[in-house]
């Protein structure tokens, strides 16, 4: 059973989210081709870099988290990286067609991951960010499975990830709230 740690001041783990997203958005470009895909990836990356830039700048590297409570955020980062690697090398060794799987269950194993972090860290919206990326992936195993071809899933699981990852970010760094009254002016 995890005990739940809460930082004493600051953001735990601020960029996680927008890292994150960066990589889903990578995984979604590849699905659109070499031309289109290279403009979507550019876009997803300056969007990543701007994102990030910012929340160095309002938070650093955010709260510093205890000796203990460090070291289990690790030990599940290593899980969640092994189930990806294995999941980027065995699915398509398993036979024709199954690498389309590999980033649908990858986004599920995120998410997994995000939820099991949540209770280590009493971050809610990492529960309510990895059910939704439990579910795209979900839905875009059904549509790897249905359609045979790796462009639908990839985009509709990554592009998709990507910006709910990114928008978790940004509310939970303020930065959702700070655009509402600018815009609001």
């Amino acid at each position: 059973m995890s005990r739940t740690v809460r930082a004493v001041s600051g953001i735990p783990l601020p960029q996680l989210e927008i890292l994150l997203g960066g990589a889903g958005w990578v995984a979604g470009s590849l699905g659109f081709g070499a031309g289109g895909g290279t403009l979507v990836m550019a876009a997803g990356l300056l969007v990543t870099g701007w994102l990030f830039t910012t929340v160095r700048r309002r938070q650093g590297l955010g709260a510093r988290l205890d000796r203990g409570l460090r070291a289990r955020v690790l030990r599940l980062v290593v899980v969640v990286g092994v189930v990806l690697i294995v999941l980027g090398v065995g699915l398509p060794l398993i036979g024709q067609g199954w690498g389309e799987l590999t980033v649908p269950a990858g986004a599920v194993a995120v998410g997994a991951g995000l939820c099991a972090l949540s209770t280590l860290l009493g971050e809610r919206s990492f529960v309510a960010v990895g059910g939704v990326l439990v579910v795209l992936g979900a839905v875009g195993s059904l549509l790897a499975l249905n359609s045979g071809g790796a462009a639908l899933p990839l985009g509709v699981v990554g592009i998709g990830g990507a910006v709910v990852l990114w928008l978790s970010g940004m509310r939970r760094i303020g930065l959702v709230g700070e655009l509402r009254e600018r815009v609001g002016r």
